[in-house]
C-alpha cells in the first residue's frame, strides 16, 4: 500500500535502531535524482542511498572508482529535495577518505551541502579511527564490509567475501570493531547468509544486506536492477520487480512489502 511521505515522520538513526530491536525489517533502495527519490519516498522506502554505483548505472563506467565528490554532492542534493520521510545516506567515493582530514572535510560537505543524514564508507577495522572521529563530530556512519567495490582491483574482481573460516572470523571482528568505534549502521555486501546472520545477531546496530541473506535487519538493492533497466545481467542477489508490476510505484511497493514480510531475499538470491 502506498505511504504518503508528508504524513509520516522523518526516519532517524534512533528509529532505525528501534526497528531492529522490534524485528521490523528495513527497506532500502538507491536513488540518484529527485523524481525517483519522490517515488521511493511516497511508496514506503525507509532508507535511500545515493551510491557511488551511479558511476556504473548512470554514467556507464566499468567501476565506481572515477566518481567524484562533486558528482556525489550534486546527486545528493537532487535526491534530498525529493525526500520528506526516508533517511538519506551518501557514499564516500573512492579516495575521498584517504586521510582523516580529507574524510572529515568531505563528510562535512555531504551533511552541509547535500542534505545527508549519514555517510557510508568502505573498510573494516582499519577504519576504526575514522569512524570514531566522524562519530565524535556528530556525523552518523554506515560502515560497509564484505565485497567493497572500491577495492575491486585489490580483491581481484566482484566476488563473495567471507567463505573461508579465517576471512569469516576477520569479518566478525571488523563488525565488532566498527560498532565499538561508533558506527550507527552496517552494510554487508555479497556475504554468505550464515555469516551475515552471525554478524546481525552480534550487532546492536542495524545490519543491511545486499546479497547477504534474509537474516539481516534490512535489505538494499540498486533501483535500476529492481526496475530491470540496468545494462547487462542483473546480479544473482537482485530481482526485477517490474515484471509482476504495472508501473514503477507498484514495483517499489512490491519490493518494500516483500522485504517487510521476509519474502525477499529468497535462497536463490543468497550465497
Amino acid at each position: 500500500m502506498s505511504v504518503h511521505a508528508s504524513q509520516q515522520p522523518r526516519i532517524t538513526v534512533r528509529k532505525l535502531k528501534e526497528m531492529k530491536a522490534q524485528g521490523e525489517k528495513i527497506a532500502c533502495l538507491t536513488a540518484y535524482d529527485v523524481s525517483f527519490a519522490q517515488v521511493l519516498d511516497n511508496n514506503g522506502v525507509d532508507v535511500v542511498l545515493v551510491g557511488d554505483s551511479l558511476g556504473m548505472v548512470v554514467q556507464g563506467l566499468e567501476t565506481t572508482l572515477p566518481v567524484t565528490m562533486d558528482e556525489m554532492v550534486y546527486h545528493g542534493q537532487a535526491v534530498s529535495r525529493g525526500l520528506k520521510h526516508a533517511f538519506l545516506i551518501l557514499d564516500m567515493p573512492f579516495m575521498s577518505d584517504a586521510t582523516i582530514e580529507q574524510a572529515v572535510a568531505n563528510a562535512g560537505r555531504f551533511m552541509k551541502q547535500a542534505g545527508a543524514n549519514m555517510v557510508k564508507l568502505e573498510g573494516g577495522a582499519d577504519q576504526k579511527e575514522l569512524v570514531s572521529t566522524l562519530t565524535r563530530l556528530g556525523i552518523p556512519v554506515c560502515a560497509h564490509i564484505g565485497l567493497q567495490p572500491q577495492r575491486v582491483h585489490k580483491l581481484g574482481g566482484y566476488r563473495v567475501q567471507g567463505r573461508e573460516p579465517d576471512m569469516a572470523e576477520s569479518m566478525l571482528e571488523d563488525a565488532r570493531v566498527l560498532e565499538q568505534a561508533g558506527a550507527d549502521m552496517l552494510l554487508l555486501e555479497c556475504v554468505p547468509a550464515e555469516l551475515a546472520a552471525k554478524i546481525t545477531r552480534q550487532s546492536t546496530i542495524p545490519v543491511i544486506g545486499i546479497g547477504a541473506g534474509s537474516a539481516c535487519d534490512g535489505q538494499i538493492l540498486v533501483l535500476y536492477d529492481v526496475l530491470g533497466i540496468s545494462a547487462g545481467k542483473i546480479p544473482r542477489f537482485s530481482r526485477n520487480y517490474m515484471k509482476p508490476s504495472a508501473d514503477i510505484a507498484g514495483a517499489v511497493q512490491l519490493y518494500v512489502d516483500e522485504v517487510r514480510r521476509g519474502l525477499f531475499p529468497g535462497t536463490e538470491h543468497s550465497f
